[in-house]
This record gives structure tokens, C-alpha cells and sequence, in this order.
């Protein structure tokens, strides 16, 4: 707009004596301005159609699902059941589960039932702010920034909000997605990999990918639109968008980031399967793996892939990605490395193993590395690791 002010005013900064012909050519100026704007946008987004289109040539013919066409029926009447008193005490006992001696946990239960009133009156006044996060960084396996919400109000509000939506979401979920499922997770991710390999001759090359930061690169404005495809409760939306409005993206460390995130991809998981018809694709929140024969195939899907998330959801594929047959190196996913023949555990978890035995571990600290052990072909592994720690004669 400053462009728009320069071309028609020079003389008339600061003055109020603009005359009523000066001010309409001044909103005429505003308006040209806008609406080529609009016009640039709209050529940019018919570019990036266009695109999309070429990309498909080969493919099954395809279009972005609508909410109907994934059996996305529209639900109401959501919030009263997230605020009555009976589901805030489920989820302050849900939300305590191994936190007992928290701080938070504990300065909140000096005044339980008080506390759970406050968040009910909270909610129904619509009264609920979401709380300042306290950021802090972890380094392993990577690094990257944590968001924490305090216990009260925020921890308890979120475990209400998912006691209800948490069949909602995974009833509209594929099978191929496996983070914050309950029954999935990583265990199954590779239990459905390792059956799918077993047919050598249609899984000799793997396209395996990942999304450019994806947790902070979520549209708010798309996931809100996502939402109310699905939901028409305009006092839960309320809620959603006060919680998603907290923060860029959607911050890593909120029990309800994990679900949105799974959710923001969801029309995207249906798309690649029930009509791009791809065979064997598995995916574990921004990880993706895609098997097939060919690997020219696999290179288009890619680029397909990366069209989609361009023109539907503002993601972008990290250059990383990669096209190559599975005997030449193995799937590395979910943890472990899997080959047509065999699985391995990947290795930085062996190292972190073997570091965790130097020390003086806790038995809870080895049954969760050997809980990764006991879901690939680990014998040699286990057999070069317990002589450096004799806790692990337990294990025999």
C-alpha cells in the first residue's frame, strides 16, 4: 500500500484537508493495487495447478478429496462433553500418569477439586487462555526446541480435548499412519514394512522422504480449515484455535501437537493411496517410505508428492530424500533397518546402548533397549554387548 500512497498524495502527508475527489481516487488507487495483487496470487496458484496436473500425466486420474469422499461427516455437539467436570477428572488423573512428583502435579493436587471447577468455569465463560510455554532444547537424537505447557490448566484442558477426540481422529486415520495411534506405533510400522518386503519383486527400490521441518512449518489457517471440515461445534473450534494459535506451527511437546500433525496429513494420506493407488506406503508422522519395482515410478510419485505439498498443505520435501534399492542398504525407519532377509537395529540406538552399559543402568534403562532388540535379528549384537556390563546376566 505505501507504492499506492506515493503515486497519489505527494503533497498531502499528514494533511486532513484531502478533498472527497482526492479520497476516491486515493480508495481507487488502493483497490488497483489490491486487486492486481490478487491477480498475481491467483496466476501463482494456477502456475502451481498447472504443475500439479503435468505431474499426474500417468497416474489414476486424481483430485483433492473432498471431507465426504473420506467419510469426513461433519460432528457437533463436542464441547459440552470436553468440560463437564466427570472427563476434567479423568484427564487430570490421565494427564498425572508417571508425573506424580512434578512440581505442577504436585502444587495442583493441594487444591484438586478447585482447580478442576476453575478450568471448568474457565471453559464455559470462555474465559481459557493457553498459558506462556517454557522453551527448552534437546539433543537427542537431535537437536530441536521443546515447548511445556504448565500442568494447570493447560496439560489437564489438552488430555480433555483428546479423551473426546481421540477416536474422532483415528477413525478418520489410514492404516498406513502410525504416530499417536494406540496399537500402531513404531513396533507395527516395521512389522507391516518387514511383510510388505517379503514380496521381493514388487519392493526392489524404496523412495523414503521427509518433510522440511514439519512441526513448525504447519498452516495454521490450513489446519483450522481441516478442522472444520470436520467439525461444526463452533465452541470447540473456539478452543482448537486458541490452542493452535499459541505458537508457530505446532509446538513439539503439546499432547495435542502429536494429533493435529497427524491430522493436518490425513487428506494427504488418503490422496497417495485411494487415488495416486499407491501400493506399499507407510508413514510415521513426517517420515514417509514408499515401495515399488520401478524406480522411475518412484522419482514421479516424488515429484507428485512435492507438488501436493506445495499447492495443498505449504510443505516442502527435505533434499535429503532418497531413491535406491532396498539390497543395496536397507529402509532405515522407525528405528531399525530393514532388508528383504532380515532387520537390524539402526545405529545410533546401538550406540546409545552401548554408551547407557558403560554406565552403572538402571534396569529399567536396559529392559527399554532390549525392548528394541527383541523386534529385529539382534543376537550378535546382544552377544558383543553384555560381557561389557554384568547388570545384563539378568537378561539371560
Amino acid at each position: 500500500m505505501c507504492d499506492v500512497w506515493v503515486l497519489v498524495r505527494p503533497r498531502l502527508v499528514g494533511s486532513r484537508s484531502t478533498t472527497p475527489i482526492i479520497r476516491t481516487r486515493i480508495r481507487i488507487a488502493a483497490l488497483t493495487y489490491a486487486k492486481k495483487n490478487k491477480t498475481s496470487q491467483t496466476l501463482a496458484l494456477a502456475k502451481k495447478q498447472q504443475t500439479f496436473q503435468k505431474a499426474l500425466v500417468g497416474f489414476p486420474k486424481t483430485t483433492f478429496l473432498k471431507a465426504k469422499e473420506i467419510d469426513m461427516k461433519r460432528i457437533n455437539n463436542i464441547f459440552q462433553r470436553i468440560i463437564s467436570i466427570e472427563n476434567l477428572m479423568i484427564a487430570d488423573e490421565k494427564a498425572q500418569k508417571g508425573k506424580a512428583k512434578q512440581y505442577g502435579v504436585v502444587l495442583h493436587n493441594k487444591n484438586k477439586e478447585e482447580n478442576i471447577l476453575k478450568l471448568h468455569n474457565m471453559l464455559i465463560s470462555k474465559t481459557y487462555k493457553t498459558s506462556e510455554y517454557d522453551i527448552f532444547k534437546v539433543h537427542e537424537p537431535k537437536e530441536r526446541e521443546v515447548f511445556r505447557l504448565p500442568y494447570f490448566p493447560d496439560r489437564i484442558c489438552h488430555h480433555a480435548i483428546m479423551n473426546v477426540l481421540e477416536p474422532i481422529f483415528v477413525a478418520v486415520f489410514t492404516a498406513d499412519s502410525y504416530s499417536c495411534i494406540k496399537g500402531r506405533g513404531i513396533h507395527k510400522a516395521s512389522f507391516n514394512l518387514r511383510k510388505a518386503l517379503k514380496n521381493v519383486e514388487e519392493t526392489t527400490y524404496c523412495l523414503k522422504l521427509d518433510i522440511k521441518k514439519f512441526y513448525p512449518n504447519i498452516d495454521h489457517d490450513i489446519l483450522k480449515t481441516l478442522l472444520r471440515r470436520k467439525f461444526k461445534d463452533n465452541d470447540l473450534l473456539w478452543l482448537l484455535d486458541d490452542i493452535i494459535d499459541s505458537a508457530p506451527g505446532l509446538p513439539i511437546g503439546n499432547y495435542l501437537s502429536q494429533y493435529l500433525a497427524n491430522f493436518y496429513l490425513t487428506y494427504f494420506d488418503h490422496w497417495i493411496k485411494e487415488q495416486l493407488r499407491v501400493k506399499y506406503y507407510f508413514r510415521y508422522a513426517d517420515d514417509i517410505v514408499i515401495l515399488h519395482k520401478d524406480k522411475d515410478y518412484l522419482h514421479r510419485v516424488l515429484n507428485v508428492i512435492k507438488d501436493y505439498f506445495d499447492l495443498n498443505l505449504l510443505l516442502e520435501v527435505k533434499d535429503n530424500w532418497q531413491v535406491f534399492p532396498v539390497e543395496a542398504r536397507g529402509i532405515d525407519f522407525v528405528g531399525y533397518v530393514h532388508f528383504h532377509t532380515h532387520v537390524r537395529l539402526r545405529k545410533s540406538i546401538k550406540k546409545r546402548f552401548a554408551r547407557m552399559l558403560k554406565r552403572k543402568p538402571r534396569k529399567e534403562s536396559i529392559a527399554s533397549y532390549t525392548g528394541w532388540t527383541k523386534h529385529c535379528d539382534s543376537k550378535n549384537l546382544m552377544k558383543k554387548l553384555i560381557p561389557e556390563c554384568s547388570t545384563l546376566a539378568t537378561l539371560k
